[in-house]
């Protein structure tokens, strides 16, 4: 075999572990834990499609919120990773719902 060459290698495996001494980075950058609920537009991931993500809600209340903003918006979403998800642009919405709702409300993102 003249012409062979090594197409794949397992010696190290999928993911390489960092050098020693170096702390590991972070998946995601973390939002500050300021109890400001923030509303983000997003479409990475979708095949362009919109979707309202609303990150910041207190852990205890986001499966009670999120049925009451799905409600509201009249439309689909989930709960994933502790954020809310709605599909559609609904920020405004969202937004003067959880003003009413005495939480304190930033549009984040485009």
């Amino acid at each position: 075999m003249k012409n062979s060459r090594r197409v794949y290698s397992t010696e190290d495996g999928r993911v390489r572990l960092p050098a020693p001494g170096r702390p590991p980075v972070p998946a995601a950058p973390r939002l500050p834990k300021d109890g400001v609920v923030r509303i983000f537009r997003d479409r990475c991931g979708r095949n362009g499609k919109v979707v309202t993500v609303i990150r910041g809600l207190p852990a205890r209340e986001l499966e009670e919120r999120a049925s009451g903003l799905k409600r509201l918006c009249g439309a689909g979403g989930a709960v994933k990773d502790g954020a809310v998800e709605i599909q559609g642009d609904h920020r405004e919405r969202i937004a003067a719902e959880l003003r009413s709702g005495g939480y304190a409300v930033k549009l984040a993102g485009g």
